[in-house]
């Protein structure tokens, strides 16, 4: 088995709202000057090891995991997961 570098990107919907980014755009970065950016959008990244026998199945775990355990709400959430080897062997 080998590790895999899991990358996991969650993140609002265009059609939801972002309390988040609307506070860090407008109090943050229009305050300190940077009026040229024009929009903010926050999200979350994770990124992990998984042991697996293929980055195909150390996607699915993944993929699973954020199901089963809520890690977001598909209603308003967009999540996106990416995977390349860690360059290390798992051992058991």
């Amino acid at each position: 088995m080998r590790e895999y570098l899991v990358e996991v990107i969650i993140q609002n919907k265009e059609m939801a709202k972002d309390p988040e980014g609307e506070t860090i755009e407008r109090d943050l970065i229009h305050r300190g000057g940077y009026d040229s950016i024009r929009a903010v959008r926050s999200g979350k990244y994770l990124r992990m090891l998984v042991k697996a026998d293929g980055p195909e199945r150390a996607r699915e775990i993944v993929v699973k995991m954020c199901n089963e355990l809520r890690l977001f709400n598909p209603v308003v959430h967009s999540c996106s997961v990416k995977v390349r080897a860690s360059g290390r062997k798992g051992g058991d």
